[in-house]
């Protein structure tokens, strides 16, 4: 039994017909051209060193473009297509639309801090109306890989550690992409990335091997690309790494199994760059012509700059090699998409479209999506917010008025103009209120300090030091691993020296993954995690600095104390010999405490945990209370959602209103497999007033309940026992209990 076709836009009869009668006419060469895809321009990857592409196009042997910008230049590009070529079947252009087109907004680590998938998806369509209306109806995103090493630098582009939240997150960004209409002409096919299981990357280094049980892959990994599948994604991309053994761009398990044939997936699939290619260099492949054929059979539809398929596939047909039936499928998802986006009835845009204007209307949305992004980690003695009027601010750090830092990786038709940098919106804010002395004091990789005392007498002169600091763009994202997780150069030393004037000061930290921040932490009253926040970074930092806004983002990763700790994640499995209640803040100090699991030279917990994040008012949660205290397994099964509800009620016992992201965690004891110390099963977003309170409930069904036995199967299981904890942060302490009959 098939699996209802898991996007319906892509299954219409009409459609269908269309797809066969398009089908009917192409020559082998003309269906392996539909499957391949050519950089043009500005590459993402190392390089094409072509320059037919127009020939490419005018003979069929291009069905895609990327990297193909501006109205202007993909208009001439789909004349050529649908004017000049013998079908007339016009091109997909696609682009690396990660966190913005000419917009660009947080990156997607913090824009999953704000745990609002709700204003995640507007911010995303307002990427997509971007990027269609320069022609581009491709975006290569989300990346929804769940990252637990914080060495990886893909990281930044992904929405953490977790799979619930990531879930959320990658059908918001399909929303967000996809609009209610694929053929709305603002509406772009999103490509989530990257299939699968490549967050798992061994030591944290990118296209690194990846090995992994069934259980781990399918309970942690899979789970936001079932999502994004279920939600009616067009696309996807495989991914580089080797999985169990076989590169997944040539693995049938991932593409064909699961992704097919269990979840019913109607899209296609496209390799990453030059993914195919790289089939000889993982091993399993001793030519071209049999990289093609394997990854074709197991699944990848189209040909990201590998240039195999083109002159490949119609050798490997008549000779023998390769079934035309798998090729005739593959071109049928790759126009299905085509004519779903309505470029058969519309494949041009207007070139006389208005330049590009960072209006007040798309201002705003990215400064609230920086605003909701950053998260307060410390704030001794209350020294955040600042006062209004009357201060003397001392402005030091290497990021400071770095605009390209603030757009971060991956920052498409981004430019540094557009930004309103810390020190520009600082200026603007202390306009005719206070005094403010700027001294970038170092670089981000520096070891020179001929800079630290123009710093340090800044810091001297005024009542508060603000430090910007951090990694710039180029440290994470694709190939931006790192070992060590800590300010790079002198930014600590500069840190210390600034503290040593006795002034509080306000640690800003940028970078595009959790720093180790041990050592720089008792050097700062205040620390905020900024990330890579976008065009409006200063603003949106400004507001929150006066407490204009109040602090609302919380950790969608842990931070560990020290580069050693990572891999570290908060749902992590117990051992034989857990820590239990040695205490994990000091080394052991006897053979009891040594010999469970744990290091013995640095403390044991993170710095700051999954979910943490402080905000300028406090909140306290009730015990949680259950619509029932057994549930019987079979029903739970039989019913699917809403077997049980969780409510507790949350107030704001502060003195100002605030935002909290209500959280809900439980933990599985007697199953038949090992499950998570805790997992994030459910999440709300709640502004309250002071002395208000309302009650927040989480309703559970089979998905929240269930896990993956010994079958790799998703299940629930009799005599069973559910502990539940509610509140702010993944170290919650308001707890119940129910048990699964």
């Amino acid at each position: 039994m098939h699996p209802a076709p898991s996007n319906p836009q892509l299954a219409g009869a009409d459609l269908l017909r269309r797809v066969e009668a398009l089908l009917e006419q192409m020559t082998l060469e003309e269906k392996a051209g539909q499957l391949a895809q050519y950089s043009v321009g500005t590459p993402t990857g190392p390089g094409t060193g072509r320059n037919d592409y127009e020939t490419l196009v005018r003979t069929g042997a291009a069905g895609s473009l990327l990297n193909v910008v501006g109205a202007q230049e993909t208009n001439r590009y789909q004349r050529i297509a649908v004017e000049q070529s013998r079908l007339k079947i016009p091109l997909l252009f696609g682009f690396d639309v990660i966190h913005g087109y000419r917009t660009i907004l947080p990156i997607p680590l913090g824009m999953a801090a704000s745990f609002d998938p709700a204003l995640v998806e507007q911010a995303v369509r307002l990427s997509a109306v971007e990027a269609a209306a320069e022609g581009i109806r491709w975006a290569f995103s989300p990346m929804v890989d769940i990252a637990r090493d914080a060495r990886w630098g893909r990281v930044a582009e992904s929405s953490g550690e977790d799979p619930h939240l990531g879930a959320a997150l990658a059908r918001a960004y399909v929303r967000g992409y996809q609009g209610t209409s694929l053929s709305e002409p603002t509406s772009v096919a999103a490509s989530v990335k990257h299939f699968a299981g490549y967050g798992a990357a061994e030591g944290g280094r990118d296209y690194n091997t990846v090995d992994m049980s069934d259980v781990s892959l399918r309970q942690i990994y899979l789970p936001p690309f079932q999502a994004a599948v279920e939600e009616g994604v067009a696309t996807l991309m495989s991914a580089f790494h080797s999985h169990n053994g076989v590169p997944a761009t040539a693995n049938g398990y991932l593409m064909t199994r699961i992704l097919r044939e269990e979840w019913g997936f109607n899209g296609f699939v496209v390799s990453d760059w030059g993914a195919v290619g790289e089939l000889l260099k993982h091993g399993v492949a001793l030519d071209g012509a049999t990289a093609a054929r394997k990854a074709l059979s197991a699944g990848v539809e189209m040909d990201m700059e590998a240039h195999l398929y083109g002159p490949e596939i119609p050798r490997l047909v008549r000779e023998g090699k390769l079934s035309e039936a798998v090729v005739n499928e593959a071109v049928r998802r790759v126009l299905r998409v085509k004519f779903a986006l309505g470029l058969f009835e519309n494949p041009f845009v207007d070139e006389k479209a208005v330049a590009y204007v960072a209006t007040p209307q798309k201002r705003e949305l990215a400064r609230r999506m920086a605003e909701e992004s950053f998260v307060l980690l410390k704030n001794e003695g209350g020294v955040l917010p600042l006062p209004p009027s009357g201060r003397k601010i001392a402005l030091v750090g290497p990021l400071a008025d770095a605009a390209s830092s603030m757009l971060g990786i991956w920052s498409a038709k981004g430019e540094p103009q557009d930004v309103v940098t810390l020190r520009a919106a600082l200026e603007r804010q202390l306009k005719d209120k206070g005094t403010l002395r700027y001294a970038q004091g170092t670089g981000v990789l520096s070891s020179d300090t001929a800079g630290f005392q123009e710093a340090v007498a800044a810091a001297a002169a005024s009542d508060v030091v603000i430090a910007a600091m951090g990694e710039d763009e180029n440290m994470s994202g694709e190939a931006g691993c790192r070992t060590r997780l800590e300010l790079p150069g002198n930014q600590r030393q500069l840190l210390e020296a600034l503290a040593a004037t006795g002034k509080p000061v306000v640690l800003i930290v940028f970078s595009g993954r959790p720093m180790a921040l041990t050592e720089v932490q008792g050097f700062a009253s205040a620390i905020v995690q900024a990330w890579q926040p976008g065009i409006e970074a200063g603003p949106a930092l400004t507001n929150l600095l006066w407490g204009e806004v109040n602090f609302s983002g919380r950790l969608p990763v842990t931070f560990p104390r020290s580069s050693g700790q990572v891999p570290l994640y908060y749902n992590h499995f117990n051992t034989g010999r857990p820590p239990g209640t040695t205490d994990l803040t000091r080394p052991p100090a006897n053979p009891a405490e040594k010999y469970v699991s744990r290091y013995i030279d640095e403390c044991n917990i993170p710095l700051y945990p999954f979910g943490h994040g402080l905000s300028y008012t406090t909140f306290s949660f009730s015990e949680p209370t259950l619509s029932a205290s057994a549930l019987k397994a079979h029903e739970v099964q039989k019913q699917g959602k809403n077997v049980l509800r969780v409510r507790t009620q949350v107030r704001n016992t502060g003195k100002v209103q605030g935002t909290v992201v209500a959280q809900f965690y439980l933990r599985i004891h007697g199953a038949s497999t090992a499950q998570p110390v805790r997992q994030l099963a459910g999440f709300q977003r709640i502004a309250l007033a002071p002395g208000e309170s309302r009650d927040v409930e989480f309703p559970l069904g089979f998905q929240e309940l269930s896990f993956i036995d010994t079958r790799s199967a998703r299940c629930v299981e009799p005599h069973t026992r559910y502990d539940i904890w509610v509140g702010d942060t993944s170290e919650a302490t308001q707890h119940a209990s129910f048990t699964m009959e």
